[in-house]
């Protein structure tokens, strides 16, 4: 029987995007994760290894206004919500980490709606 493992030609996009993108406490890494049915992206201090801020399509503040996470409309929201969050933090620019993932779709909704929130990158 062929067992084709889906995840490890992603992990190798990503081992090969995280030699050049580091995130530091001034410019830190907006990482991107996406599931089948959610999407998760945080904002990472890699010198520290802390976590700035973070939102996801699971948690309360998204679940009240959209009913699904897996689409565009729900990346949209993710970026919007992890712009207001890092603005709260004290962030304004960011170092894009797309997680092996094409800047297409969900990707790219989050990227243009983290932007228009007032994100720089």
């Amino acid at each position: 029987m062929i067992i084709k493992d889906r995840r490890a030609p992603r992990d190798k996009r990503h081992l090969r995007l995280r030699r050049w993108v580091r995130g530091t406490a001034a410019r830190p890494r907006l990482a991107v994760f996406r599931s089948l049915n959610h999407i998760y992206a945080q904002l990472v201090d890699d010198e520290s290894g802390r976590t700035l801020a973070a939102a996801d399509s699971r948690s309360k503040d998204f679940r009240g206004a959209h009913p699904r996470g897996g689409n565009v409309a729900g990346a949209k929201a993710v970026g919007e919500l992890l712009a207001q969050r890092a603005k709260a933090a004290g962030v304004a620019q960011v170092v894009f980490d797309r997680g092996g993932y094409k800047y297409h779709g969900r990707v790219k909704a989050l990227a243009d709606a983290a932007r228009a929130g007032g994100l720089v990158f």
